[in-house]
């Protein structure tokens, strides 16, 4: 199980693809709505699994998935690989050399990390965008995958039972329940032997 932002990239794709797909007029009007939010966030008032939902709704709200879906193929093809962990992928190819079941458990969109989990031959469990009729309503399926959506997420999807080993990659405290599901813990790297929570 990896967490994607952090752990296997270098930097933050969540924001990153935000202002990539969304049209310059609706930034600038999704910011004038949206900057209290952002700056609670930024002041430490706001945990970043309350702001992501409301920034991804400004975005994709009323907008074709078909489009979006573009722009998020291009997104995946042409700047992810530009903010790929050299260390992480190697890992995660050596879990796929191994004949392991890997898993992309992350908060960030499915949007855009289907096509990355199509390109790898991995299996993906997000936050997820609903539409309807075509168009996404902004609003996320099952909430936030962050946190305690993190397990309740692996748990719906995996059987862990089944597995005689389970290993998780992480980076910041909303993988922590994640990686309390594993025998091996590794945590920006390093592995973690015990899980403590400020």
């Amino acid at each position: 199980m990896f967490d994607f932002d952090g752990t296997v990239t270098t930097e933050d794709t969540f924001t990153a693809f935000l202002f990539y797909a969304t049209p310059k007029r609706r930034l600038v009007i999704g910011f004038a709505l949206v900057w209290p939010f952002i700056l609670l966030y930024k002041l430490g008032l706001l945990p970043a699994r309350k702001t992501r939902p409301v920034l991804a709704y400004v975005a994709f709200w009323r907008r074709r998935e078909e489009e979006v879906d573009l722009i998020a193929k291009r997104f995946a093809a042409e700047y992810l690989a530009t903010v790929l962990r050299p260390d992480a992928m190697e890992t995660l190819a050596e879990h796929k050399a191994n004949g392991d079941d890997v898993y992309l458990v992350s908060a960030t969109l499915n949007i855009y990390l289907r096509h990355f989990c199509q390109q790898h031959g991995i299996k993906l469990l997000s936050s997820t965008m609903e539409v309807k009729n075509g168009r996404f309503t902004g609003r996320y399926v099952n909430g936030d995958c962050s946190c305690a959506n993190k397990a309740i997420a692996v748990k719906g999807a995996v059987e862990l039972s089944n597995y005689s080993m389970i290993f998780a990659y992480g980076d910041t405290d909303e993988d922590l329940p994640m990686l309390e599901l594993a025998d091996k813990k590794v945590m920006c790297g390093k592995p973690l032997t015990s899980i403590s929570r400020k």
